[in-house]
């Protein structure tokens, strides 16, 4: 299939381009955020025609649609929007947390995943996946809570950008794979997002937010740093 997929959720800008049957993928990588919307375009631009493959003849057009940087997903949808209606070609927003799965089973073979993304605040979004012969079954939905507030069944896999800010909140058991939602791991659950039957038209692409706020009251940025320095005064009081 010919299929263009990115990734605007994080800190990084992720782009690949899968151009048909024995075509090399072709990829980006860049800084996201707020930088992914003025490089996201040119980039896309530069594949497109380092492959020589026009826009309109993609098969579809993958996107992670959230959750995840608010700035970052609101490109993410705008661009798929703007080129899924400019091209007609059908538009499959997936999921960053199953991005995460997809991308930790690819580079460690983990088919049980808590899959966790940096939310800020203290915060982490989180999702449970199960692998089912080539497909993910969600066991867990999207969800913003603390990093204790995910539940890690034994045996299953810890996977995110989550490791160095919150390992030691995290059960210290759990297998942990450090992974991206990168446009390649979109690039792969593409196909059976558009076999699923539902229609995928670019109006549909939309943001997927859990969070409905993304900044502190002056109240509880003093609470949280009540919060931490218990923890540090409980650490310091057991060692």
């Amino acid at each position: 299939m010919k299929l263009l997929a990115f990734d605007t959720s994080t800190e990084t800008l992720s782009i690949a381009l899968a151009s048909g049957p024995g075509r090399p993928l072709l990829e980006f990588t860049g800084p996201g955020g707020a930088q992914a919307s003025a490089t996201l375009i040119p980039a896309i631009e530069d594949l497109l025609a380092r492959s020589g493959l026009a826009l309109q003849a993609l098969d579809a057009i993958a996107f992670g649609h959230g959750p995840g940087s608010f700035t970052g997903l609101r490109t993410a949808a705008a661009v798929a929007q703007g080129l899924g209606f400019g091209a007609g070609v059908s538009v499959l927003p997936i999921g960053t947390l199953l991005a995460i799965a997809e991308e930790a089973h690819g580079l460690a073979g983990v088919t049980q995943v808590v899959a966790m993304l940096d939310a800020r605040m203290g915060e982490v979004y989180f999702a449970a996946y199960e692998r089912v012969g080539e497909a993910w079954v969600t066991r867990t939905p999207p969800a913003l809570g603390r990093p204790e507030d995910a539940q890690v069944p034994p045996g299953w896999a810890i996977a995110g950008n989550v490791l160095d800010l919150h390992g030691e909140r995290l059960p210290a058991a759990a297998a942990r794979v450090a992974a991206q939602p990168t446009a390649r791991a979109v690039l792969r659950l593409a196909p059976a997002a558009l076999a699923d039957g539902r229609p995928h038209e670019a109006a549909q692409a939309l943001p997927l937010y859990i969070r409905d706020k993304v900044a502190q009251t002056t109240e509880e940025r003093a609470a949280e740093r009540a919060r931490k320095d218990l923890r540090r005064a409980a650490a310091d009081s057991s060692s």
